[in-house]
């Protein structure tokens, strides 16, 4: 028999929920327009209910055609902004609804602190996603001289044509929502090349703070990993929910890709095919940090809706592969 669960720990982040809230409680009279700058959340199905509400999505280039914005409400989202896009809204007339995420905040002052200790003497490597709103906002803190790189080849490639130097103070950072293996990953490779190029043994190397390697990962995403692997072993398929423009939904779907083959990306209900299921499985439901958990809930009676009758050959052949495991 079909079973269907949706993962406990899959929905919002603190810091969407945070958005979120605000967004609502500005519009809950009903008669208020709030701008955002860029979408709120990921996810088409969520971001539809709040436009009904009177939300009004907006990009950097609407911002910079506005001559006059004074009466106007400018929410920044949880990813967050460069300290330039407070001024240009200011600028403009607008008040701000500021709702970038805490973690974010700190990460910003981190980094912002790091670029003052270094007078240009040393360097800022980010972590990230190249163009990504977050990444975007720590670059700011920086006057736009952090460089960015998305994996470990790109920071070979950086390290073999000079723009990443060995011999300088360097500083690593990474974008919150991040795979907190990968960084790992990337930062011990760093290391290496920058041991190396000192001609000294890493021991010897980490004694010289050269290379400050900072843990910036939302605690949050980084426990969502860990519990997210268990869940993607313990089913036989699984579904998994987020926006296809999310950053941390591909991170999270291709961790899940990784351990259950049977992984499907989806975003709305509609995208659901039959065919995917088998009279016996265990499905597994999740989703991102931007993933409502209506949505969740949604897909996961859907499934049961579209497995309530299972076609006779299908519970025939299930039958007959539990004979030949017995």
């Amino acid at each position: 028999m079909l079973t269907v669960d949706i993962d406990s720990n899959s929905g919002f982040c603190a810091g969407v929920i945070r958005a979120i809230g605000k967004a609502e409680e500005y519009l809950k009279d009903g008669d208020k327009r709030l701008y955002s700058l860029g979408a709120i959340v990921h996810n088409d199905a969520e971001l539809g209910r709040l436009v009904k509400q009177g939300l009004v999505t907006v990009d950097k280039d609407d911002l910079n055609e506005m001559v006059d914005a004074r009466g106007e409400v400018l929410l920044i989202r949880a990813h967050g902004e460069p300290p330039q896009t407070y001024r240009t809204a200011e600028g403009l007339g607008f008040s701000i609804i500021d709702c970038t995420c805490p973690v974010v905040l700190r990460l910003q002052e981190h980094i912002r602190n790091a670029y003052g200790r270094m007078a240009g003497k040393g360097q800022i490597i980010i972590f990230g996603k190249i163009g990504h709103a977050e990444v975007l906002g720590l670059i700011g803190q920086t006057e736009g001289t952090a460089l960015v790189v998305e994996n470990t080849l790109m920071l070979e490639e950086f390290i073999e044509n000079g723009t990443i130097r060995l011999d300088i103070p360097t500083e690593v950072f990474s974008q919150t929502t991040k795979s907190p293996a990968e960084y790992s990953r990337l930062c011990a490779r760093l290391e290496e090349e920058m041991a190396r190029y000192n001609e000294l043994s890493i021991e010897r190397f980490k004694g010289r703070g050269l290379l400050v390697i900072n843990e910036t990962i939302c605690q949050q995403v980084a426990t969502r990993h860990e519990r997210l692997s268990k869940f993607a072993l313990d089913h036989d398929i699984i579904i998994f929910v987020s926006g296809k423009a999310s950053s941390n939904g591909k991170v999270l779907c291709d961790l899940c890709k990784s351990l259950n083959i049977r992984t499907y990306h989806i975003d709305s209900v509609e995208e659901i095919k039959r065919e995917w299921f088998r009279a016996d499985d265990r499905v597994g439901v999740c989703g991102a940090t931007s993933t409502p958990k209506w949505l969740l809930e949604d897909v996961a009676a859907h499934i049961l809706d579209l497995n309530r009758y299972v076609p006779a050959w299908e519970e025939k052949f299930a039958d007959t592969e539990k004979t030949d495991n017995q």
